[in-house]
């Protein structure tokens, strides 16, 4: 499944626009992780498992999208956006939402 930012895809026809699609996903952050990206706020440098939460959140949102566009009878989703969110409930969670247009494309 073809999934790309643009409204348009190079050399493909879309034929059918089916819809806007998304995905969600929220994942919570361990204390561990909470402590050491807060050191690493400190002094600096990346926190290796932050990016990692929200990696996986952001392959979790954009399955939800395919499979939606795929329930819809697409086989490609343009004008995708995503946008990463902390949520402070009880504890620190990554939320990232995906949303696009399902469409049917030629080829």
């Amino acid at each position: 499944m073809l999934v790309t930012t643009t409204n348009t895809i190079e050399g493909k026809k879309i034929t059918k626009y089916l819809g806007l699609v998304s995905g969600e996903a929220i994942l919570g952050a361990n204390v561990f992780k909470d402590l050491f990206a807060g050191i690493r706020d400190i002094i600096g440098g990346r926190s290796a498992a932050y990016e990692a939460e929200l990696k996986k959140a952001k392959n979790i949102a954009i399955e939800e999208m395919i499979e939606q566009c795929k329930s819809l009878g697409g086989n490609a989703i343009i004008a995708v956006d995503l946008d990463y969110e902390t949520i402070q409930a009880g504890g620190s969670m990554l939320m990232v939402a995906a949303s696009g247009t399902a469409v049917l494309i030629e080829g």
